[in-house]
């Protein structure tokens, strides 16, 4: 029953909260294009601080032709692809200006227009991104009640190994009319 002897209701229990990690809106990564906004520190990207222009960095691998990160870059970890045949720099890094991408086609393109780099070959993602149904935007749909901004890939994807790691799902909904009590009678079937 609902109620108690007297009509009052008996205490329900509580509905937990949904843990706040899943109401997070910052993004896990950040990209060169929120670097620019926020006027940070950029010198990690010129890579003419140690590279020579004009002098692409030659790339090595080893027996089982698989690429060998230089101790320089360590924080990398390649694995981008299935078949490790996307897990070569000069896929995206344009080889001949360390300072841009170049796409499949040839484009060439800024740190900052990084999600198009992704889009020219993951096509249908890219469509779906430019639409708002993959990826995560934050603000308003409705852009009369304020400012929406679209995360780029690279805020959600590592780009040399952007398969995003597992995690915990959100819990289901919460039921809007409690369950009853087991001591509740069940409700009554119709007979014909």
């Amino acid at each position: 029953m609902l109620t108690g002897t007297w009509g009052e209701p008996k205490p329900q229990a509580r509905i937990p909260l949904v843990d706040p990690s899943f109401l997070e809106q910052t993004a896990w990564r950040k990209s060169y294009a929120d670097l620019v906004r926020e006027k940070a520190d950029l010198s990690d990207y010129d890579c003419y601080t140690c590279h020579e222009q004009k002098n692409p960095p030659p790339l090595r691998y080893n027996a089982e032709h698989v690429l060998l990160v230089p101790d320089e870059h360590s924080d990398i970890k390649m694995g981008h692809g299935t078949h490790n045949r996307n897990n070569l720099c000069y896929n995206c890094h344009n080889e001949g200006n360390l300072l841009t991408f170049s796409t499949r086609d040839g484009n060439e393109l800024k740190f900052a227009e990084s999600s198009r780099l992704c889009g020219s070959c993951h096509g249908p993602n890219f469509r779906d991104w430019e639409a708002g149904v993959h990826g995560r935007m934050n603000g308003y749909w409705d852009h009369q009640l304020g400012d929406f901004r679209r995360l780029d890939c690279v805020n959600c994807h590592n780009p040399h190994s952007p398969r995003i790691p597992t995690r915990k799902p959100a819990p289901p909904p919460h039921p809007l009319r409690l369950p009853l009590s087991p001591e509740a009678p069940a409700p009554l079937a119709l007979s014909h």
